[in-house]
């Protein structure tokens, strides 16, 4: 039998997004295969270390706001030696014609999506460099099918994607891998969220299966699964891509 992926890497994966539901699924499967863990958040304190708790003592909580790069440095002091970085925060975006978004709501969004992201990745790069690590951004399908009303969410995660190919090929040099999951319809994570909000009615969802061709939503344990594979040796020769995870969305 062998060994869990990262029972042998020495130091941690630090999740940011974790109280999210694909950060908690994403934190969940790492412990699961054998990686100690520090579970980055921004306000949900008691989600955060009732999380850690439940992962075991390999598992803390550290507060950080990714949108200022000195609590990103700090963030990744705490976290110690890295071997993974999975970048899986950001805020809940509401589905709106980008012709109704204003210029001041997508300063915000690129805030906080693009430069969270860079300001964390800026901090953890020499961690990374030394371990010879990866990160792995989630982002979206919708960067290759653009869905209607979905350009304030996916428009910014395309800046992260182009981030991300531009890691891959300047930090190979150091053994770091650069990777991007993109989810498409999931039942839980932000989806769950438009559709507890009322942005999407079961007329959308109907419209939103039919556009799939496994004609079902996925979950965040499928988002998981490909964001533990890329972080992992499986992957060892993969840098600079993106795996959509759709259903078949954007086939």
């Amino acid at each position: 039998m062998t060994a869990p992926d990262f029972a042998y890497r020495r130091g941690v994966a630090l999740v940011t997004g974790a109280t999210g539901g694909i950060g908690a699924a994403v934190a969940r499967l790492l412990a699961a295969r054998g990686s100690s863990l520090v579970l980055a958040y921004r306000s949900s304190k008691a989600t955060a270390e009732a999380l850690a708790a439940s992962l075991g003592r390999d598992a803390r909580a550290v507060r950080a706001d990714l949108a200022d790069p000195a609590a990103c440095a700090a963030l990744v002091d705490a976290a110690g030696p890295l071997h993974t970085l999975v970048h899986a925060a950001g805020p809940h975006v509401p589905m709106v014609h980008l012709s109704k978004v204003t210029p001041e709501r997508f300063r915000e969004q690129l805030l906080q999506d693009v430069t969270g992201f860079f300001n964390v990745v800026s901090a953890a790069l020499p961690a990374l460099r030394a371990a010879q690590g990866s990160i792995v951004a989630v982002t979206t399908a919708a960067t290759r099918r653009h869905p209607v009303r979905d350009g304030l969410s996916s428009g910014p995660k395309g800046a992260v994607e182009a981030l991300v190919r531009g890691i891959a090929a300047e930090e190979g040099r150091f053994g770091v891998r650069a990777n991007c999951v993109g989810p498409g319809m999931l039942t839980d994570g932000m989806a769950e969220r438009l559709i507890t909000s009322g942005d999407l009615d079961e007329r959308a969802l109907d419209v939103a299966r039919a556009n799939i061709p496994l004609r079902t939503f996925g979950t965040a344990d499928d988002i998981a699964e490909a964001v533990c594979f890329l972080a992992s040796d499986r992957a060892r020769f993969i840098t600079g891509q993106k795996l959509d995870v759709d259903g078949g969305y954007t086939a």
